[in-house]
């Protein structure tokens, strides 16, 4: 059997669970949950954990050097570092409108990479 013992994140409660694979019948056992949240959230962790990328990308003609970055759903995170090395080669221009698509599925998983903040051409001093 395989188990590991986790905080599941998924809501605030926070609670201490312990997932345990039974390597005869491939089913998951969960207990310290206290939602069905839980339950799922460590099978998952399991079998394919997955996250939000959250990081930078090089930004050109704006005050700022720098324009924050997300992708839309969850990615899996054998695929995180992957996306960062093709991520770390982007460079856009201002202005950039927050939600706007910079790269369209990501490595084929049906990920976007969109811009996390719209960002105007104004110098510091211009903005209002």
């Amino acid at each position: 059997m395989d188990n590991r013992k986790m905080i599941c994140i998924v809501c605030p409660l926070g609670c201490q669970i312990e997932v345990v694979k039974d390597k005869n019948t491939r089913d998951f056992t969960v207990t310290g949950n206290q939602c069905k949240k839980g339950k799922d959230y460590g099978i998952k962790e399991m079998t394919n954990p997955t996250r939000i990328l959250t990081t930078t990308v090089k930004l050109r003609s704006s005050y700022l050097r720098r324009l924050p970055v997300r992708t839309d759903i969850p990615i899996s995170k054998a695929l995180i570092l992957d996306c960062m090395r093709e991520i770390n080669r982007i460079e856009v221009c201002a202005p950039v409108k927050a939600g706007t698509v910079l790269v369209r599925n990501i490595f084929n998983t049906g990920v976007n990479v969109i811009a996390s903040r719209s960002i105007s051409r104004l110098s510091r001093t211009d903005r209002a």
